[in-house]
Order: structure tokens, then C-alpha cells, then sequence
């Protein structure tokens, strides 16, 4: 079965909609590294690369705007 969408959608949404540049990302139960991963998979399949990009810092996710 394929979903539409997923749970890290509408935290893209809402960063690409709002004005800030770099934000810090948290789920609970996930660690920054897992967050990173799911996060550019739906960047790409949203064609979303050089607008958003995920990094990680000291164990800490964040999403900034190309």
C-alpha cells in the first residue's frame, strides 16, 4: 500500500512556510541521525533539494533553507 504523504511533510510545510532560515527539529523517540535520514527522503521525493537541507550537530537535527 502505497502513503501519501508522510509524518515529516507537514514539519517541511510548515519550515518552507514559515520565515525562519534554520530551525531545530525534534521527535520524540527518534535521534538526529534517523530524523536527518527520513527528512531528505522526502525532500527528494518532493523535489524539494537545493531549497531545504538537513544537517546534524552535536546530535541535534536541523533544517535550513538553501
Amino acid at each position: 500500500m502505497h502513503r501519501k504523504g508522510s509524518k515529516y511533510d507537514p514539519i517541511l510545510d510548515a519550515f518552507i512556510a514559515g520565515a525562519d532560515n534554520l530551525v531545530e527539529v525534534t521527535l520524540e523517540g527518534r535521534n538526529a541521525n534517523y530524523l536527518r535520514t527520513q527528512l531528505n527522503k522526502r525532500i527528494e521525493v518532493r523535489g524539494l533539494e537545493g531549497e531545504v537541507k538537513v544537517s546534524v550537530v552535536n546530535n541535534v537535527a536541523y533544517l535550513e533553507k538553501s
